[in-house]
């Protein structure tokens, strides 16, 4: 006798989408593809991180090579404490990778200064 393949909708139905997803969703249709993209990997981070970008504030999360001439950098604001990307938010990189700010935090320093 022989066997009935199974349908991958059962796969599918092992890991269910949050329940705003489909919000997120509409937010980001008028956006750009990869704009869209950054926007739901900074979600994610935020999400994952949870409690613990207080204690990661200022660091670089990951590194990611757009074409052979541009890199974009996913970080945590120091001042902010948001997720941001280089490509969207900008980025004013320390030395020492303890004290990264965002283009808005880092503009708004020297004006408070």
């Amino acid at each position: 006798m022989a066997r009935t393949r199974k349908s991958k909708t059962a796969k599918r139905d092992l890991y269910p989408s949050a329940a705003g997803s489909a919000d997120e969703a509409e937010e980001d249709a008028d956006l750009p593809k990869d704009e869209a993209g950054r926007r739901k990997i900074k979600r994610q981070y935020h999400e994952l991180l949870g409690i613990r970008i207080e204690k990661l504030r200022g660091h670089i999360l990951n590194r990611e090579r757009i074409n052979k001439t541009i890199d974009g950098i996913y970080f945590i604001c120091a001042k902010c404490l948001k997720v941001c990307h280089s490509l969207d938010d900008g980025l004013i990189e320390d030395l020492n990778n303890q004290n990264n700010q965002c283009g808005k935090c880092g503009k708004a320093r020297p004006a408070a200064a």
